[in-house]
């Protein structure tokens, strides 16, 4: 269902290697119990998880927001993009702009070549990259290990293959040719030995994406057999034995793509599968339904446990849900919440989504999709590593653009909010390193985040946020926008009130209120909180009366959200979602708003600029809204980016 992360175009490598000796491993030792000791010693950086939380051996709770690298699961055998880049220039680089941990795409295969002593001296170029002249592919991980722990950065190990391949991850399965399930856990075994010791290495993502419908040969499936092919059993199996060396690492297991529906089994038949009247379908590694009914035992260990979705956009593959109007309301109600946002709703356990990302301004419905997502992530902490740091990902695109050097800022911008940040610094996880190391003018230390000296204490409410703006009003809805706040740390969120009851809670400046009643006067206002839980006052009232209509009448009703979904030094990228709110369809909409002096409207998609003061109005294609329906336009701006006091919508 999903081909991606094609292989790469690579770069012919300049300047010589040589190998060294092989490194190897001794045995692993006799299983200890030695979790509580190791988690509380001097300077451990060692995680757990407390309900929906992932924390430190204090209890303070951490948020990972990291970013993908591959290059090691694949033929390479390294990081790609050592043909030209500088590997500590660019692990610099992620630390100093907020990565605090990286995952690490990896094989079986090349596991298996480091334990048995095979490591090989793989193509890089040592004229960029002096300091790893000579080593092996193993010694260039361990050696990159310690640039971050060097600076504050923390890694994340998942098995993407099972054979070094680059387009090894369509493989939907664990064990492969010579890689049987038996060789698959020895290898998990050795990783485990290996870094046991080494609190660098803080989380292993069990395996990258099972997938595969009824109809395959071979697929993985999520129930409570011991069958080869049981997803739930395989990771079970290899968390158990992983943590029997090191109890001290977090285990994640992502879903698969299909899980039987109510009254269905794994034997139903997958007649349709284009309305899978049989089985739920999702993203490969993102269905994680079973967790329901079956989930993960660890025993003693349980608190080890992170469940690690993938989710992408139209651009990647053009689900069924992206064919008809979404937001993130309807994507988190269809898709997020039945398939992974549950367990962490429930306190079930965390979520690390461990893929999202892909290609900005090239479809409307691809940025929705992002910052919709982004913004899931932002309001619930969910934890993330984004895909990918890679310009050579076919499908995404990566936040490095092709010279390996220069950051693609729109996208950077983008993910910016998504990355753990306390008093205007970005957060590691490493108790004593900040982020960006020693010196570091951008990151701080998690010690730092929780002692006095870095704001523990935060007892100082965000300030007042403005009076909510009206627009779109109609029978049934209004959208209210409002000034942001300001806070001593920062604001996570707002609360909006209709009277004095929280209606929503929302990460952004503007809300679109439904449900409402024809000629009814309503009431609303808004609160800001921070990450320390402080809540400022609540704004000045608006006061809102509902035009007539609804009840059997007509209304014409009309909303226009207006958001900001990125921005950079001179410009940004805004969306409106425009929706009929009445109860008859319309032909056409405009949309009117006005910007401070300095501030435009440089270009727009999926509608039509008539006015730079600013008038929009629809497109041929998406004129026609039935009650109910909802259509979006983008924009890049140029200048600062402005929220609107009022954006008003006409319907016809």
């Amino acid at each position: 269902m999903l081909l991606k992360k094609a292989t790469a175009c690579l770069a012919a490598a300049i300047g010589l290697t040589l190998a060294l000796p092989a490194v190897t491993a001794g045995a692993a030792p006799a299983p200890v119990d030695v979790k509580a000791a190791a988690a509380a010693a001097a300077g451990s950086d060692w995680l757990h998880t407390e309900g929906n939380q992932i924390v430190d051996a204090a209890g303070n709770p951490v948020w990972l927001t990291g970013v993908n690298w591959f290059g090691f699961n694949a033929s390479e055998r390294t990081f790609h993009g050592l043909w030209s880049a500088n590997i500590t220039e660019v692990t610099k680089a992620m630390a100093d702009r907020g990565i605090n941990i990286v995952r690490v795409p990896i094989s079986t295969q090349l596991l298996l070549e480091w334990k048995n002593g095979q490591a090989t001296a793989p193509n890089v170029n040592t004229y960029a990259n002096p300091e790893l002249v000579g080593m092996n592919s193993l010694q260039i991980f361990e050696f990159w290990l310690g640039l971050c722990e060097r600076f504050g950065l923390k890694v994340m190990l998942d098995v993407h293959s099972a054979e070094a391949d680059n387009s090894g991850h369509v493989y939907p399965v664990w064990y492969k040719g010579a890689i049987t399930p038996e060789l698959y856990y020895q290898a998990w075994e050795w990783a485990a030995t290996r870094w046991k010791s080494n609190d660098t290495m803080v989380a292993f993502d069990l395996k990258n994406e099972p997938h595969g419908t009824p109809n395959d040969t071979t697929r993985a499936k999520w129930d409570n057999s011991t069958d080869i092919d049981n997803w739930k059993n395989t990771a079970e199996t290899a968390a158990r034995r992983i943590l029997a060396i090191n109890p001290n690492v977090l285990i994640l297991v992502e879903g698969q793509e299909v899980y039987p529906r109510e009254g269905k089994t794994w034997s139903s038949p997958n007649t349709n599968p284009d309305l899978s009247p049989n089985y739920y379908y999702n993203w490969w590694g993102g269905n994680l339904r079973g967790v329901k009914d079956n989930p993960i035992n660890l025993g003693a260990n349980q608190d080890q446990l992170v469940y690690s979705p993938h989710d992408y956009g139209p651009l990647v593959y053009n689900q069924p849900w992206f064919d008809k109007p979404f937001d993130k309301t309807t994507l988190t109600n269809d898709v997020w919440r039945p398939n992974w946002l549950y367990i962490h709703e429930n306190g079930t356990a965390p979520l690390l989504i461990g893929e999202w990302g892909g290609r900005l301004g090239q479809d409307a419905r691809q940025d929705k999709w992002m910052t919709a997502l982004r913004d899931l992530i932002v309001e619930n902490k969910l934890h993330q590593t984004f895909w990918v740091l890679n310009p050579n990902s076919g499908d995404t695109g990566g936040l490095l653009l092709d010279d390996w050097k220069t950051w693609d800022e729109q996208k950077y911008a983008l993910l910016k909010p998504a990355l753990w940040q306390y008093g205007n610094k970005f957060v590691s996880l490493d108790h004593e390193v900040p982020l960006g190391g020693t010196g570091s003018t951008t990151g701080i230390s998690l010690g730092q985040r929780y002692s006095t000296g870095g704001g523990g204490g935060d007892t100082t409410a965000p300030s007042v946020p403005g009076q909510p703006a009206a627009g779109g009003i109609s029978g049934t809805g209004v959208t209210l926008t409002w000034a942001a706040s300001t806070d001593n740390v920062g604001v996570t969120s707002y609360d909006v009130l209709r009277g004095s009851t929280v209606i929503a809670t929302v990460s952004g400046t503007t809300y679109a209120v439904t449900g409402l009643t024809p000629s009814t006067a309503y009431t609303f206002s808004v609160r800001a909180r921070d990450a320390a839980g402080n809540v400022s006052a609540a704004s000045a009232a608006r006061s809102v009366t509902t035009t007539a209509g609804g009840g059997g009448g007509t209304d014409q009703g009309c909303s226009a959200t207006y958001k900001t979904t990125s921005s950079w030094s001179g410009g940004f990228q805004g969306e409106v979602s425009v929706r009929n709110t009445g109860t008859t369809a319309g032909r056409g909409w405009t949309v009117n708003w006005t910007y401070p002096s300095g501030t435009t409207v440089a270009s727009l998609w999926n509608g039509v600029l008539t006015t730079p003061a600013v008038t929009v109005r629809n497109a041929d294609h998406n004129g026609a809204l039935a009650a109910g329906a909802s259509t979006s336009f983008g924009f890049i701006g140029s200048g600062p980016a402005a929220t609107p006091a009022t954006v008003s919508c006409t319907l016809s």
